[in-house]
């Protein structure tokens, strides 16, 4: 379990740290081909951390031929899996060295608060690219069930120059979740990270590089969607694109595919989450806690938080006296106090979008308030349909929408009356009701009587808006890199001699 230290010792750590300023090509730091910079910010104080690298399509150019040339030597792709397996193990090492630091670097960037960077980011990053590294030497190929006079064999192999597109909400574990996968097939990498948050990205390049990952294979480049993303979704040497990020943003990636090599795209994307909480639940307690978590846990960005409250009308009073005590228990502050839960929004314009939905016609349960330019304090309001703008938009903040409803039908027609359909939870004490609920819930994931993801075991994805194209975590994660290849061996002769 990890120790948190105290507000003073996190601010002596930032104090000190070497911060990166500088891309990542063929192995090398390096400027933008143009020499422009951009200025990286701390959402609390809204002060400069670093300048770093505005690049642009000649610096993806560099970054994909790099990759390539990588690729084609063999110095990763043609590597023995054990040798990769080693090297990767050693980078996940790294990183859980250089833990703190690479935490409290997070929170400086994001905003998100030390106590989620400690507690949940970094252990669960380091787990990610261990459990990637040890799966490296055992995923099998197959063999078909030929006739006697052939054998089919089905391999995997790398597929070979992988474009990473980061979010803003989860930098480092986001990294994490495409590179575990992607360095475990051999694949060779251009990451670009989310303009707001590009410095864990940065020193976990430089990180690979010290555990023995050639140059070439691990590239990152910065700068924005225009000048970065979308030259890597339109290069013609590019063999896929793994997103996660708006829906928005992931249409514009097919359209690139499609006016370029029509590389294979994976989309991560949206979520406007339901969770169900029917009138048999006796540990309303229980239930209050997971929704509190799932709605405000990392200021509520988060593409699978709890956004609507669906709860029956018979208990919907008690599960929200319980809510407002738990929610109360949220610290809203600095987030390198490791007592605050909530830190700010990660950027002005992101913060103008989330305020936006307090003010209006529904009723404010709890909170309703913004503090300190950037802090939208957590909230709940009852809304009197689906169909209002908080419970139809993906808000991406600690603002949660409760839904009346008098029965099991009504919720589960509720919950899937969204365009997305990535996370859903339903609590309700009676086993085969939940069931049956889970199965009829349009959505990648439900949780049964919890909030949460499942873990590095489990896939992660969307149904609808949410995504297409592959999931992320357990072994099939892996298949988004890798692509399948049957080599057909003809045994038969002219002689057709028996032996």
């Amino acid at each position: 379990m990890t120790t948190l230290l105290q507000k003073h010792e996190y601010e002596g750590i930032a104090r000190n740290l070497k911060l990166p300023e500088a891309a990542v090509i063929d192995g090398k730091p390096c400027a933008a081909a143009s020499g422009e910079t951009f200025d990286t910010i701390n959402p609390a104080t809204g002060e400069r951390l670093a300048l770093l690298p505005a690049c642009s399509s000649e610096d993806v150019d560099r970054a994909v031929a790099a990759a390539r040339a990588a690729w084609e030597s063999g110095s990763w792709s043609k590597l023995h899996p054990a040798s990769r397996k080693k090297v990767l193990l050693r980078l996940g090492q790294l990183i859980e060295d250089n833990a703190q630091e690479l935490a409290v670097m997070e929170s400086l960037d994001s905003g998100k608060t030390i106590f989620d960077c400690e507690t949940v980011d970094l252990p669960e990053t380091v787990n990610c690219l261990k459990w990637h590294a040890e799966a490296i030497d055992k995923i099998y190929d197959q063999v078909s069930p030929a006739s006697n006079s052939h054998i089919a064999v089905i391999v995997r192999e790398a597929i070979g120059v992988v474009g990473l597109v980061l979010p803003w909400n989860f930098p480092l574990l986001m990294l994490a979740w495409k590179i575990g996968p992607a360095l475990a097939a051999g694949c060779s990498l251009v990451v670009k990270p989310a303009e707001e948050t590009s410095l864990t990205a940065l020193r976990v390049a430089e990180l690979a590089l010290e555990a023995g990952v050639p140059a070439g294979v691990f590239n990152v480049v910065t700068g924005s969607g225009p000048d970065v993303g979308e030259p890597l979704g339109r290069h013609p040497d590019v063999d896929v694109i793994s997103f996660t990020g708006s829906t928005e943003t992931g249409r514009r990636f097919l359209k690139y595919s499609a006016e370029s090599n029509l590389k294979e795209v994976v989309l991560e994307m949206g979520g406007k989450n339901p969770c169900i909480v029917l009138d048999d639940v006796e540990d309303l307690d229980t239930a209050a806690a997971h929704i509190v978590n799932g709605a405000f846990w990392n200021m509520g960005e988060n593409c699978s938080a709890i956004s609507r409250l669906i709860v029956h009308k018979d208990i919907k009073e008690q599960l929200l006296q319980r809510i407002e005590t738990l929610a109360d228990d949220w610290h809203v502050g600095d987030p390198l106090d490791p007592a605050n839960r909530v830190g700010p929004l990660v950027s002005p314009e992101h913060y103008s979008k989330v305020s936006s939905y307090l003010g209006g016609d529904e009723k404010v349960i709890y909170g309703g308030k913004t503090s300190h330019g950037r802090y939208v304090h957590p909230t709940v309001l009852d809304v009197s349909s689906n169909d209002s703008k908080p419970a139809r938009e993906e808000i991406f903040g600690p603002i949660l929408s409760v839904i009346t409803v008098s029965s099991a039908q009504e919720a589960v027609a509720v919950a899937n009356d969204t365009e997305y359909g990535l996370a859903a939870s339903v609590f309700t004490d009676n086993g085969k009701r939940a069931m049956r609920i889970a199965r009829a819930l349009r959505a990648g994931t439900v949780t049964v009587n919890s909030f949460g993801e499942g873990d590095i075991t489990t896939p992660f994805g969307g149904f609808k808006q949410s995504g297409f194209g592959g999931r992320d975590n357990s072994l099939h994660a892996h298949d988004q890199y890798t692509q399948l290849k049957t080599i057909w061996l003809d045994l038969s002769s002219d002689e057709q001699e028996e032996v």
